[in-house]
C-alpha cells in the first residue's frame, strides 16, 4: 500500500513542481484527458504547491516504509488530504465526460483506500501481534 501510494505522490508531485504547465494542461495523461484542466484558468503558483505537498506526502512515506511503525500515521495523513481532495471533484464530476466522471472517482476512492487500509491495526492483517510490537506497546 505504502509503495502504491510512493509511486503516486512521486509522479504527480515530480510533474506538478517540474513542469507545471505541462501538468495543468495534460493531467492524467493519454486518451484527451485534461482533469486539471478542466477546472479554472492556470496558475502557475498553485500547480507547484501541489507539486511540493505530493513531495512531501512521498517523503513521509519513504519515511513510513522504513519505518513499519509509522505506517498508520501516513494512512492519517494521506487521508487528510486526500478525503477533501475526493469530495471536491466528486461534487465538480459536470466538469467532466462519463468516462472521465468514473476514472476520476476511482482513482481517488483508491487513493483513500489505500490510506484507510494503513490505519488499521497491523494485527488485523496479521492475525496477532508479533512479541516486539507487544513489547514496544508496554513500554509506553
Amino acid at each position: 500500500m505504502l509503495g502504491v501510494l510512493l509511486l503516486i505522490a512521486l509522479v504527480i508531485g515530480l510533474w506538478a513542481l517540474l513542469a507545471p504547465r505541462s501538468f495543468y494542461d495534460s493531467f492524467p495523461g493519454g486518451n484527451g484527458m485534461h482533469w486539471v484542466s478542466a477546472d479554472g484558468p492556470y496558475n502557475r503558483h498553485l500547480v507547484s504547491d501541489v507539486g511540493s505537498m505530493y513531495l512531501a506526502l512521498a517523503a513521509l512515506t519513504v519515511a513510513a516504509l522504513g519505518r513499519p511503525a509509522s505506517a498508520r500515521l501516513a494512512g492519517v495523513v494521506w487521508l487528510v488530504f486526500s478525503v477533501p481532495h475526493w469530495l471536491y471533484h466528486s461534487a465538480h464530476l459536470g466538469l467532466y465526460g462519463t468516462r472521465d466522471q468514473v476514472l476520476n472517482e476511482v482513482a481517488l476512492v483508491a487513493v483513500v483506500l489505500l490510506a484507510a487500509l494503513l490505519c488499521v491495526p497491523r494485527d488485523r492483517w496479521v492475525g496477532g501481534r508479533a512479541p516486539a510490537a507487544d513489547a514496544a506497546e508496554a513500554g509506553r
